[in-house]
């Protein structure tokens, strides 16, 4: 053990039953990883990797369900949040991230919160996933109101940061979910709307930022879209209120344009410039 790391007595046994109990903490399948060549790193991750939409079908009633939670709470003047650790938090962040230039919500509509603050963004901060208080004094800076949802996104299902801030928000009658990879994980129990995509050992013994990751991003993905689609931010199949942040954006905004009334792409820019995005232009020509 190196010299500065010292586990407490609950530490420890948190650890030793961690390594007993998880799914995500069971031997990978594959051994002597070391000695493998690189095509057969590659076929072994790729042969894992495709266990993984299978987990998230099997889990799809429960995806449903929190998702119809977070579409009550959005439609009624809520927020979402998510809160996490490690990959977990970054994975929330980076779905948070992504709502406003997409879909044209406010930046404080979807909100990710890590562990550790923004600097845990880039850098591991030590122990931050431990503190039990931590979440909700995050979530506070944020002043939360009844008609918010937070959701707990932990791999193992176990998190403390992510626990404690489910629990206190259980405690204020804050609605809660939560997307772990593990199955009757204490976070879940804490959860009105669990999501748990179990997907097995993963190809390096417990690096849940490979599988686990991955059906955490897949999730929170059909999360949102389903949400904002219902929430009338789609059009068809367009991002009709995307951000016209960038080149590419223009031109697939006047594409949209040309091809939903017929114009020529002189004639859509000049529409996207005084209306702002094509949603608005739509809007203003009663389509």
């Amino acid at each position: 053990m190196h010299p500065g790391l010292q586990l407490d007595h609950k530490a420890q046994l948190f650890s030793n039953f961690a390594r007993m109990e998880l799914t995500t903490e069971s031997a990978s399948l594959f051994d002597k990883l070391e000695q493998m060549p690189l095509s057969e790193l590659l076929i072994g991750i790729n042969k894992e990797d495709q266990k993984v939409a299978q987990a998230v079908e099997r889990a799809l009633p429960q995806i449903e369900k929190l998702a119809e939670a977070i579409y009550q709470s959005l439609k009624n003047g809520g927020r979402l949040f998510y809160i996490g650790s490690g990959t977990s938090g970054r994975l929330g962040i980076v779905d948070a991230s992504e709502c406003p230039p997409t879909y044209g919500v406010p930046f404080d509509k979807v909100i990710g919160i890590i562990a550790g603050g923004d600097a845990a963004i880039r850098k591991a901060q030590e122990f931050a996933e431990d503190d039990t208080a931590q979440a909700i004094k995050d979530l506070d800076a944020w002043s939360l109101i009844e008609n918010d949802i937070v959701i707990g996104i932990s791999a193992s299902g176990k998190t403390p940061y992510v626990l404690g801030g489910l629990q206190a928000c259980k405690e204020r009658g804050i609605v809660t979910g939560c997307v772990v990879c593990n199955i009757h994980s204490t976070i879940a129990a804490s959860s009105d709307f669990p999501v748990e995509v179990v997907v097995g050992p993963e190809f390096i013994t417990g690096s849940t930022r490979m599988k686990a990751g991955t059906a955490q991003k897949l999730v929170l993905n059909m999360l949102t879209t389903s949400v904002m689609i219902r929430l009338g931010y789609v059009k068809g199949n367009k991002m009709v209120n995307m951000q016209l942040t960038n080149n590419k954006l223009i031109d697939r905004g006047m594409r949209m344009l040309m091809q939903e009334i017929g114009v020529s792409e002189s004639d859509a820019m000049a529409l996207l410039k005084k209306h702002g995005n094509v949603q608005q232009v739509l809007t203003a020509l009663g389509k």
